[in-house]
Formats: C-alpha cells, sequence, structure tokens
C-alpha cells in the first residue's frame, strides 16, 4: 500500500498529535524509482496546511535519497521540534517522475501529554481605584516577648 500524488510530483501530510511531540527523526520509505520523494520540508504546529500554505518558509528542510528499505533517519533539530501538536510535512518534488509515492513516513520522538485549558476571561486594573479596596480602620498593636 502507498500513497500517490494526483497530478503532478507534489504531497502534504497534516498530522495532528493528542498530546504534546518532540520530534527527533523522521524516516521516507519510496520506491526506488523516479517516484520516491527527493525534498521533504516541515512546518510545525499549522493545523490545516494546504498547499497554498507550504510556499512559506519551513521549519526545517530535508534533501532525501531513495530509501525503498527505510534505513535512513533524517533527524530534525530538537530545539525547533520540542513542542509539537500538528505536523505538516510537505514534499514539493520527486526523482523525475510525474507523481510521487510514498510506502511508509515513520516519526521518532518523545510524547507527553498536552497541558491545554480553556479561554480564561479575565479583567485586570491598570492603576488600583481606592474606592473599590476600602480597609477598615488599622490599630496598631505592641507584641511584647517576655
Amino acid at each position: 500500500q502507498f500513497v500517490e500524488s494526483d497530478d503532478d510530483e507534489e504531497l502534504l501530510f497534516n498530522i495532528p498529535f493528542t498530546g504534546n511531540v518532540k520530534l527527533k527523526g523522521v524516516i521516507v520509505m519510496g520506491e526506488d524509482d523516479g517516484t520516491h520523494p527527493a525534498e521533504m520540508r516541515l512546518f510545525k504546529n499549522i493545523p490545516h496546511m494546504s498547499f497554498d500554505d507550504a510556499a512559506r518558509e519551513p521549519d526545517q528542510t530535508f534533501s532525501l535519497n531513495r530509501d525503498p528499505a527505510g534505513e535512513l533517519e533524517y533527524p530534525t533539530k530538537i530545539a525547533r521540534f520540542s513542542n509539537v501538536h500538528h505536523l505538516s510535512i510537505h514534499f514539493p518534488k520527486n526523482f523525475g517522475a510525474e507523481t510521487t509515492k510514498i510506502f511508509y513516513i515513520g516519526l521518532k520522538g518523545e510524547w507527553t501529554e498536552a497541558h491545554r485549558h480553556e479561554v480564561t476571561i479575565c479583567n485586570y486594573e491598570a492603576s488600583a481605584n481606592p474606592a473599590d479596596h476600602k480597609l477598615e480602620q488599622i490599630t496598631p498593636q505592641t507584641h511584647f516577648i517576655s
């Protein structure tokens, strides 16, 4: 089984995670011919990414070698991919065929549970209003220790 591009050699995968991932490496398997992807571009935390969004600068780019056995792991910049909740993988070109085929994409990293909470609506005072902060009369007390 494999994924094959439709009209041209471009492919785009959107991968949402259920938690936060520290992505350490990527493995890509394709045929040992012109349909194997030649370049991979990684984008982090752009949900619902489209081909129009792929024109922006990626977080990391890789030049791929043909790897039909899945033996090559491409290491990511861990500092840049330490808090990923959505990963987009764009394959803009291949080794000369009209379409691109991918048999396997492997992701290596560490998963942690997401710490997401709903939006909290807060009001903050730019400067204190003395009328809001009434204090009862303070009587000074002295405490002696004998």
